[in-house]
């Protein structure tokens, strides 16, 4: 045999025990780039619906408003139907929740919320738990009493299961569940 003959086989050896870890390594790359891209699209959500809760403050179907937006700000890749559960919560400075007021939304069945001027929205949410209702939140500079000694602080948190998109990754698990939250300040009212 020629020593050329033997250096090509080698080359073929060596790209046969390499190809799947580059395999592997380009299907990683991608479902990091789903996992990534839907997370950003659920963060832009919970943005979005943080500053509709805090413009809406103590107004009637405000919480109907706040999921109508998430549901049309989860775009492609990323799907509505993925996310579980939404948050509308009175929140401190830092973010975290302040007791139990919070209303809990799970993505089933439907909450139609009606307006004055005749309009209604219907959005795929049913109410689980409602500790924060729109009536209970404070839009006023100077308080409302109590605890709420100034406009709050309204806090949306998003929890969204993204499932694995190539078949590879479905075979380590059904995919990954992360929640995004953020606050906004209350717009004060006249």
């Amino acid at each position: 045999m020629s020593p050329r003959r033997e250096e090509q086989g080698q080359a073929l050896v060596e790209f046969a025990l390499l190809l799947p870890l580059l395999l592997l390594l380009v299907l990683g790359i991608i479902e990091f780039s789903f996992v990534w891209n839907s997370r950003n699209t659920v963060l832009f959500a919970s943005r979005d619906a943080s500053m509709l809760a805090a413009e809406g403050g103590s107004l009637q179907g405000t919480d109907c408003v706040v999921l109508s937006r998430i549901e049309s700000d989860i775009v492609s890749p990323a799907a509505a139907v993925k996310l579980q559960q939404v948050q509308i919560y009175w929140s401190d400075r830092n973010g975290d929740q302040i007791g139990a007021n919070v209303n809990v939304y799970d993505r089933a069945g439907s909450t139609t919320c009606d307006y004055g001027d005749g309009t209604t929205i219907t959005v795929p949410y049913s109410l689980t738990s409602a500790g924060y209702p729109e009536s209970a939140r404070c839009d006023v500079l100077a308080g409302c009493g109590g605890s709420h000694t100034s406009v709050d602080t309204i806090g949306v948190r998003v929890t969204y299961q993204h499932r694995w998109l190539t078949s590879f990754a479905r075979m380590t698990g059904t995919g990954v569940t992360f929640t995004e939250s953020t606050i906004n300040r209350a717009e004060p009212q006249l």
